[in-house]
C-alpha cells in the first residue's frame, strides 16, 4: 500500500482529492436536505397517520371569492366516501378513521381580558386541524375543530403575556365579541427565516372557525388538507381534485407527499424565477409558504448535488481511461492471474483436506 502511494503523481493525488471533497459534499448536502424535509412537520402528516407509506397528504387552497364553506366541505367528504368504497378501501372496524381531514380561514381577531386587550391575527380551524399542525406546547392542550363547543382558543406566549402578564394562563377567560372563550394551551411560536417571513414575526391566535366566522373578521375557507388511503400513485390527488368541484382557477391543488422528490423540484427549478407570479390570487397561509421556500432551496440544492456526482464522475472516468492508456499489463496476464490464483485455492483446500484425513 505504501509502494503504490509513493508512486503516485501529483496530479493523481490531486485529481482523488477533489473526488474525495466532491463526494463529501454530496453527503452533506444529501443529509442537510433530508433533515430539513423531515423538519417540515406541515407536510408530513400522511406519514404520521400512516407509518407504512400508504396515504399521501393533499392539500386545497382556494382563490378570493370561491365561496368555499363548511357545506361545500361536507358534500366533498361525503363524495370522497362513495370513491372509497368503489375503490374497496374500507376501515378494519366501525372505531376507525379511514382519512382526517382539516380546513381553515384567515382572519382578524380582537381578544379582551380583564388586563388588556389585543387585537391580531387569527386562523379558524375545523377537523383534525393540530394532526396536520402539531405546533409546539408551552402548556394545555390542543382542541379538535370537532368539538360540540366552539369557545377555546390557542396563543402563544407573547398574547399571554400581553393579556395576562404570565404565560400560566391555561383556562383562563377572554372575550371576543363580548362572548367567553377559554385558553385550551399556549404554544411557542416557530422561528426562523422563513416562518418569520411567511407571518409568523407576530401573534397569531388559532380558533373555532365557527367562532372567527360570527363573532370576529374571517374570510372564506381558505384552506383544505387531507390524508387519505392512496392505494397507487396519484389517486389521492386525482380524485380530491376532481370530487371538490371547482375548477383549476378557483383552486391550487398541491400533492405534499410527493412535493420533495426528484420530478417536482426539477419542475421548480423549471420554473425558478416564475412562482413568485401568483395569478391564482391566493393568499397562503403561514406554512405553504414556508414549504414554497423550501421547495426553493432544495432545488437550488439538487443542482449542487448534480454538479458534485458529475465532476466526481468526469474525473474518475478521465483518471480511469489515463490508467488504462498507460497500462503495462495485458489480458494474458490476468488470465495467467486468474489462473495461478485458482490453483494456489485448490492446493490449499487439498492440503486442509489431508490434515482432517490424518486427523
Amino acid at each position: 500500500m505504501k509502494t503504490f502511494i509513493k508512486n503516485l503523481t501529483v496530479k493523481q493525488i490531486v485529481v482523488a482529492a477533489v473526488i474525495f471533497f466532491c463526494l463529501l459534499c454530496w453527503s452533506g448536502l444529501t443529509i442537510f436536505s433530508t433533515v430539513s424535509k423531515n423538519r417540515l412537520a406541515d407536510q408530513n402528516a400522511a406519514d404520521r397517520w400512516s407509518p407504512d407509506g400508504g396515504a399521501a397528504q393533499i392539500s386545497c387552497f382556494f382563490t378570493e371569492g370561491s365561496k368555499v364553506d363548511e357545506n361545500t366541505v361536507m358534500s366533498f367528504e361525503h363524495q370522497l366516501t362513495g370513491v372509497l368504497q368503489e375503490a374497496s378501501l374500507t376501515v378494519p372496524n366501525e372505531n376507525a378513521r379511514l382519512w382526517i381531514d382539516a380546513y381553515s380561514a384567515q382572519g382578524r381577531v380582537t381578544l379582551n381580558s380583564d388586563k388588556a386587550v389585543l387585537e391580531a391575527d387569527a386562523m379558524g380551524i375545523g377537523g383534525d386541524f393540530f394532526q396536520f399542525h402539531p405546533l409546539q406546547l408551552l402548556q394545555g392542550a390542543y382542541f379538535s375543530g370537532n368539538d360540540l363547543m366552539h369557545d377555546k382558543i390557542i396563543i402563544d406566549e407573547d398574547a399571554a403575556w400581553q393579556l395576562f402578564g404570565s404565560n400560566d394562563v391555561t383556562g383562563m377567560e377572554v372575550r371576543i365579541g363580548g362572548v367567553p372563550h377559554y385558553i385550551a394551551g399556549v404554544i411557542k411560536r416557530e422561528e426562523g427565516r422563513f416562518p418569520e417571513a411567511a407571518g409568523l414575526n407576530k401573534t397569531l391566535v388559532y380558533l373555532s372557525y365557527e367562532s372567527l366566522a360570527e363573532y370576529a373578521s374571517a374570510e372564506e375557507i381558505s384552506t383544505y388538507e387531507i390524508v387519505m388511503p392512496n392505494p397507487v400513485k396519484g389517486f389521492a390527488y386525482a380524485k380530491v381534485k376532481e370530487k371538490f368541484g371547482l375548477d383549476e382557477n378557483s383552486m391550487w391543488v398541491v400533492d405534499n407527499t410527493e412535493r420533495f422528490n426528484l420530478k417536482q423540484l426539477f419542475t421548480v427549478l423549471s420554473e425558478f424565477g416564475l412562482r413568485s407570479m401568483n395569478h391564482h390570487a391566493i393568499n397562503y397561509p403561514y406554512w405553504e409558504n414556508v414549504a414554497r421556500g423550501w421547495e426553493d432551496v432544495l432545488a437550488v440544492i439538487l443542482v449542487l448535488q448534480l454538479i458534485c456526482v458529475s465532476v466526481s464522475f468526469i474525473l474518475a472516468a478521465s483518471a480511469a481511461v489515463c490508467l488504462w492508456r498507460g497500462k503495462k499489463w495485458t489480458w494474458k496476464d490476468i488470465l495467467h492471474l486468474l489462473q495461478t490464483g485458482g490453483e494456489n485455492i485448490a492446493a490449499k483446500l487439498r492440503s486442509e483436506k489431508n490434515k482432517w484425513k490424518h486427523f
